[in-house]
């Protein structure tokens, strides 16, 4: 398989799992919102897993640049765009759940 060829598999990894992981979160937040917290809590696992499958081929691109490959390309900024995103997406979530719980106590 050529470079390009891996490099594109690999960004299109990170988009495909942080897309998914980011869709977890956001979904984590409806549950949440409808009282489901143990559904919520699922789901903000499920993105974390994918979130972490992302990232780990990040890594690998990261370590490939590292050795002196040329992975830096408008797809890879892509990837690590939707990877920050997924990222904030997160942490938005996990403060809306726990803002849920306390509402719960009201």
């Amino acid at each position: 398989m050529e470079e390009n060829d891996e490099l594109e598999i690999q960004v299109f990894q990170i988009i495909s799992a942080v897309g998914t992981a980011r869709s977890c979160y956001i979904e984590a937040i409806h549950a949440a919102r409808e009282r489901d917290y143990e559904q919520a809590e699922e789901l903000l696992a499920k993105g974390d897993k994918n979130f972490a499958e992302g990232h780990d081929v990040h890594l690998e691109l990261l370590g490939r640049e590292a050795e002196g490959a040329a992975v830096a390309c408008l797809l890879v900024m892509h990837a690590e765009d939707q990877l920050m995103s997924a990222e904030a997406f997160k942490l938005v979530a996990q403060e809306l759940i726990d803002v849920y719980h306390e509402m719960d106590k009201l």
